[in-house]
């Protein structure tokens, strides 16, 4: 896997990273919101929160940085950090693709996010995510994989990230919920050319 950089940057027992999904879009199912974010939830108070949370990790040691599609802002706020701090080259960046955020920035939406594993899907995200982090993308992962996942039958889509891990961004998933370890194994029997698609598992 290409994470030279992390593997440089901490030690070769423990990696930890931060994940922004509290501080991308004004409401998620964290708890404390109230106490943790700022009473202003508008978009540049809360890049500014972002900022100073990735400010602390970094100070702190952490390398690496998880954001996706369906952090509402995250991957921007990461961005512009990324862009103002071009000193830091350290660190490892991974995003997540598989859910579209839906929430238009407010707390009360009825749904938040939408998930699609769909080629189509994939190619509007990536280019989304591509926009915003360039090559400092090291990861992307498929969203919240299940055992009953498209994700996992669908040939085109299998090549189509074979050709993006290809380029040397690593590829690989996240699973979550009771059936994660059948998701776990279905996805790391996914092969292209004779060769393990994913290299990376994100688990809850």
């Amino acid at each position: 896997m290409p994470f030279a950089r992390l593997n440089r940057a901490t030690t070769p027992t423990s990696h930890i990273g931060l994940g922004l999904a509290a501080v991308g879009r004004p409401g998620y199912i964290t708890p404390h919101r109230d106490r943790d974010l700022p009473g202003d939830r508008g978009v540049d108070a809360l890049r500014a929160r972002t900022h100073e949370l990735l400010d602390a990790a970094y100070a702190q040691g952490v390398r690496y940085f998880d954001a996706a599609r369906s952090y509402g802002r995250a991957e921007e706020f990461l961005a512009g950090w990324l862009t103002a701090r071009p000193e830091v080259t350290d660190v490892v960046v991974g995003s997540k693709w598989g859910y579209t955020y839906t929430g238009d920035w407010r707390v009360d939406a009825e749904e938040h996010e939408v998930k699609d594993h769909s080629l189509a899907t994939f190619e509007r995200q990536y280019a989304e995510t591509a926009e915003l982090l360039g090559d400092r993308l090291d990861l992307y992962q498929v969203h919240s994989v299940t055992a009953d996942s498209p994700v996992l039958a669908d040939k085109d889509l299998h090549a189509r990230l074979a050709e993006l891990a290809a380029t040397g961004t690593t590829v690989g998933f996240s699973a979550s919920g009771p059936g994660q370890a059948d998701a776990i194994r279905a996805a790391l029997a996914v092969t292209v050319d004779g060769e393990s698609l994913f290299r990376t598992v994100q688990a809850t």
